[in-house]
Order: structure tokens, then sequence, then C-alpha cells
């Protein structure tokens, strides 16, 4: 499958079979993540992953809404990154999540992004505070998501590439025109 082909191909996959994702499957995906690039070669991020239902299904608790596919997941890995190291932390464990997302579809799993950075568990607590609660992280480490992953228990078609928005392209400065 071309690159192109997988991109058009993933898709967020919010319910998974009961199949647990074998460790050979496991250990690519984590290994995408450790060759992402970072800024100066800081790898600021580091991963979590968590398999045990009844971890996954607290972790589903962690804001009111768009976090509850977890608990249906037989696999969840939360990127985390030391704020101490890089100040462009956010962008390396994005750039980590995203790549465990494309690993995990062309293995044939399905994958979806949870957010945590920036969202709520309810007024006045936040899920990052819930998850480095929960899974004893240190408070120089930000979470960013919980990528979750598994078999698809549900078809998504493919994006239509004839429906891209191209009018968000602009060539040599920003116009508000086609080109």
């Amino acid at each position: 499958m071309s690159f192109i082909e997988l991109l058009t191909n993933r898709r967020s996959i919010r319910r998974y079979t009961d199949q647990k994702v074998e460790p050979e499957k496991i250990q690519q995906i984590l290994t995408a993540a450790l060759m992402s690039p970072s800024s100066k070669r800081s790898n600021p991020w580091e991963f979590v992953v968590v398999e045990k239902s009844e971890i996954l299904r607290k972790l589903s608790e962690c804001r009111p809404t768009g976090s509850q596919l977890l608990a249906g997941s037989p696999l969840g890995i939360v990127v985390l990154a030391d704020k101490n190291k890089t100040d462009v932390w956010m962008e390396d464990a994005s750039i980590a999540a995203i790549l465990m997302q494309l690993e995990a579809q062309d293995l044939g799993l399905g994958s979806c992004w949870v957010q945590v950075w920036g969202r709520e568990k309810e007024e006045g607590s936040t899920a990052e505070a819930y998850i480095r609660g929960l899974l004893n992280i240190p408070e120089n480490y930000a979470i960013l998501c919980i990528v979750s992953i598994g078999y698809r228990n549900e078809d998504r078609k493919p994006y239509d590439t004839g429906k891209l928005d191209y009018n968000k392209i602009h060539f040599e400065e920003f116009n508000n025109h086609n080109r």
C-alpha cells in the first residue's frame, strides 16, 4: 500500500472487537513512536502502554465526552512528554502519536486519538490531573493524549479525495481565493 493510500484509509475508529493486539504489533507501533523526529533530538516523549481492561475503563472516565471508547479498547497508549526537555514537547509528542496511528493502520488495526491536554474532567479538575494520579505520572510530564488501538468493529469509508478543500492551500503568499 502506498503512503497516500494509507492516509486515505486511516480513519478514527471508536469500536473494536475483543481480540487482543499481539505483542509483536504493539512492539512495532512503539518502535515507530521511538523513531519519530523531535526537536534537537531531545526525545521528550514517553509512553504508558495499557492493556488491562480495568485501567482502560478508568481512563475512559478522564473526560465527560470523547474518551468513553477507551472502555471498549483492547489497548491504549498514553502519550506524554517531559516539559523540561524542550519547549516544543507538544509538537514532538504529537508527531509520535500520529506515527503510532499510521503504523497501527499499516498493521491492519484501527486507532483513535483521545485528547487529554487542555481538557477538563469536570469543572475544576483536568483530564491530565486525573490520569496523572491514576498512572502515577510525575509532574514534569505533560499528558498530551491517549491513542486507542485495536481490531476494527466498524467500517469507515476512505476519505473522498475529491472533496478535499484545496482552497486551504496558498502559493507564495496567503490569499482568500483559488490560485
